[in-house]
Order: C-alpha cells, then sequence, then structure tokens
C-alpha cells in the first residue's frame, strides 16, 4: 500500500511487529495478532505452516497483557499486569527462554512473576524486572547477550548491574538505558 490503511478498532493500546506477523494489545488487556504463521508465531496454539496466516487480528486467549514484543526470528513475548512473561513461536537458539529449542504455538510463561519490560532481538529477548534487573536469553551473535561469552542461553540469564530501564532489540545488538 502507498498510504496507511486503518486496522478495524479504535482501543489499540500497543502493538509489535516482526518480519512477518504483527501483534497488538487494546485497552481492556487482550492480545490480538495477525501475519504469516510458519511456526505457530502468532499464539493461536495452531502449529503453524503457510495456510494457517491471518489477513485480519485475532485474539490470543486470556487477558490483562501489559506489553507486546516480537523478534526478528517468528519468537514472540509479552508481560502481564502481574508481572509474569510469556514466549511463543519459533525456539531457535532458546529464544523462548523455555530452557530447550522447542517451537510453542501458544504463549507459555518463562520463570518469575517481577517481570516489568521486554524487548525481542534477533534469536533472543531482553527483559527487565522491577527491581532494576536485566536479563537475555537466546543467540549469541557477537556477545549480544552482556554475559562476556559468545555461548547461548535457553533460559533468562541476569546482565550484571541494576537501575535498567527502557531497551531496544535489533539484528546484531541491544541498546538499553
Amino acid at each position: 500500500r502507498s498510504s496507511p490503511v486503518q486496522i478495524p478498532g479504535t482501543t489499540w493500546n500497543q502493538i509489535s511487529r516482526s518480519p512477518y506477523s504483527s501483534f497488538a494489545i487494546k485497552t481492556d488487556g487482550t492480545l490480538w495478532s495477525w501475519g504469516r504463521n510458519v511456526s505457530g508465531e502468532l499464539g493461536l496454539n495452531q502449529a503453524g505452516g503457510f495456510s494457517d496466516g491471518r489477513s485480519s487480528p485475532t485474539q490470543i486467549p486470556g487477558t490483562t497483557w501489559s506489553e507486546v514484543s516480537s523478534g526478528s526470528d517468528r519468537a514472540n513475548y509479552a508481560v502481564k499486569t502481574d508481572g509474569t512473561l510469556w514466549s511463543w513461536g519459533y525456539g531457535l537458539m532458546g529464544s523462548l527462554a523455555q530452557n530447550n529449542l522447542t517451537q510453542y504455538s501458544s504463549p507459555t510463561q518463562i520463570p518469575g512473576t517481577t517481570w516489568s519490560s521486554v524487548a525481542g532481538g534477533s534469536n533472543g529477548a531482553y527483559a527487565t524486572k522491577t527491581d532494576g534487573t536485566l536479563w537475555a536469553w537466546g543467540n549469541k551473535n557477537a556477545g549480544m547477550l552482556g554475559q562476556n561469552s559468545v555461548a547461548y542461553y535457553s533460559s533468562p540469564v541476569q546482565i550484571p548491574g541494576t537501575n535498567w530501564s527502557a531497551m531496544s532489540g535489533g539484528k546484531s545488538n541491544v541498546l538499553v538505558l
């Protein structure tokens, strides 16, 4: 399209996109997805495949979602208002923080209950907790997990320091304040 096209609805509150799918949270705390669903990345409890995509927003089960973020490689993350963190999609290099390399087609809780924000990156993600600590998991590219290592981690590992706040994940890096 050469001009903006409105997505149906008027109560959208927060959005995120990956290369092939999009996510949005409404003001009532519901989470919606649309786009391609090759690896279950839409979070609709469907194994995935090219025919499982959605051309309009479809609600992901549950409510009280407060933040959503997409990684660049079909892995997605969301925080609920109760401080729980969830992931779904493609589990390459531990990118879903489930201590495995498994693909999940519906949101699955990452251990812990004091998560405050999340940013998807390339085959991994970064999240802050309410105490200001920063955590990372997934791909090891160029030491981008902040562990002074090139190993990948399939569970959250803490990055040294506290008082971390805003973050943005990129293809081969992350920026954090």
